[in-house]
């Protein structure tokens, strides 16, 4: 007969046991899905620990235990599983083949936790359990677990272990219950020996620039970090890599070590190896822009041509490699064509922004209503023309002053009820 445990524990433990049997009517709202499966393990932990399970004994254990394995497995959390630094060991700790062996135990237990819930869930909705897919999981969780978090990362879930955790992070701990990493105790092992490793280049630096400066050398002799078209990887970029929280201040104290690294005079090649790491190429998006092919006529002058829009204005402009500066638009000097001076402003700036004032001829064929209208496609098609004779780094600048892009702005429509567009008609009393 099986012992009894002290008085109203088993009450409790039966009234636990009866909740863990249906966890999915207790966690229907995903505001508490999370703090019940919380409550479940460290119920059942307790329960275990104690002793104090229903007076079924063995039918008892066997249940609290399925059910916490369900119920983690049905919401596994998206938390980071923090890793140990590959290789690196603790002052009475376990080795890195121990922590390998473990954290493959680890993710197989998960395993099994993770079948067992599928097939829980398989019978829940009715289902086979064999075809059963993460699909139709994901169509069931929907459905069990109803949320309007707009957090995703908030939303209950049920993925493979796999997806979940890690392959390359491996378990803290050992058997013993040490942590294999001596930093584990600041919550992020992984944070603080990278800034540890940053601030080491540093100081190597720091030496070899001394040692440089004793023998000679000068400002003038520098060769810093060249980090062009690249920039710091984002908080959530770094977070993904190191797998671990880092506040606002965490990061900006990563930025700050790394500049102060790559300002450096005379970087080593491991500290500018270490800071490539971290540097992420920004793709330049003249490189993408469609440069019109460069002609020669059958006097042997090189020449380009393009198209311009604005509102409904189209132009067509051939531009000579060199020439004196004439621009014809119809036939007619730009200054006769467009007399008012804010129209001839807006032609010439493509040339007047790449410095080829006087060095090109262009002829112009524009149509369209407006003469606001037609300086701006002359001046769109004079731009795309210009490319086919200009530095990368120009077209670049060209791009970002937004010479290269089609003005999409045109008239707004007038509204029914309405005098215009936005006017309205007189009110009046009577």
């Amino acid at each position: 007969m099986a012992a009894r445990a002290p008085h109203g524990s088993n009450k409790v433990a039966a009234r636990r046991a009866c909740a863990l049997r249906s966890p999915c009517r207790c966690c229907r709202s995903s505001k508490m899905a999370a703090p019940v499966a919380a409550w479940f393990r460290a119920s059942a932990s307790l329960l275990r620990a104690r002793g104090s399970f229903p007076a079924a004994g063995r039918r008892g254990r066997s249940l609290v235990d399925a059910c916490v394995r369900g119920t983690g497995a049905w919401l596994s959390s998206r938390r980071p599983y923090v890793a140990a630094r590959p290789g690196s060991t603790a002052s009475g700790g376990g080795s890195g083949g121990a922590a390998d062996r473990l954290s493959e135990e680890f993710l197989a237990q998960q395993l099994r936790d993770y079948e067992l819930g599928r097939r829980h869930l398989a019978n829940m909705m009715g289902e086979d359990e064999e075809s059963f897919t993460q699909e139709h999981i994901d169509k069931a969780i929907e459905y069990l677990f109803p949320s309007g978090l707009f957090e995703k990362k908030a939303r209950p879930i049920m993925k493979h272990p796999e997806e979940i955790f890690p392959k390359q992070k491996v378990i803290q701990w050992g058997e013993d219950g040490r942590p294999f990493h001596y930093l584990f105790y600041t919550g992020k092992p992984n944070y603080y020996t990278l800034m540890h490793d940053l601030y080491s280049q540093l100081l190597q630096v720091e030496a070899e620039e001394d040692k440089m400066r004793s023998k000679g050398y000068t400002s003038g002799d520098a060769k810093p970090v060249a980090l062009p078209s690249s920039r710091w990887v984002t908080q959530e970029e770094l977070e993904q890599s190191l797998n671990e929280q880092l506040s606002e201040h965490d990061y900006a104290r990563f930025v700050r070590l790394g500049e102060r690294i790559a300002s450096q005079p005379f970087p080593t090649e491991a500290a500018r190896e270490q800071l490539l790491r971290f540097r992420v190429a920004l793709q330049v998006q003249s490189q993408q822009q469609e440069i019109p092919e460069r002609r020669v006529d059958q006097e042997g002058r090189a020449y380009s041509e393009a198209l311009g829009f604005r509102k409904r204005a189209r132009a067509k402009v051939t531009l000579w490699e060199s020439g004196s500066g004439k621009v014809t638009v119809n036939g007619l000097g730009h200054v006769d064509y467009f007399p008012q001076l804010q129209d001839r402003m807006q032609l010439m700036f493509p040339l007047q922004f790449a410095g080829r004032l006087g060095a090109h001829d262009a002829e112009c064929e524009v149509s369209g209503v407006g003469s606001s209208a037609q300086a701006g496609a002359v001046r769109h098609a004079l731009a795309l023309a210009l490319t086919t004779f200009l530095e990368p780094h120009l077209i670049e600048g060209m791009r970002r002053a937004g010479l290269l892009t089609k003005d999409q702005r045109t008239k707004e429509r007038k509204k029914p009820g309405q005098e215009g567009a936005r006017r309205k008609f007189t009110w009046k009393k009577r």
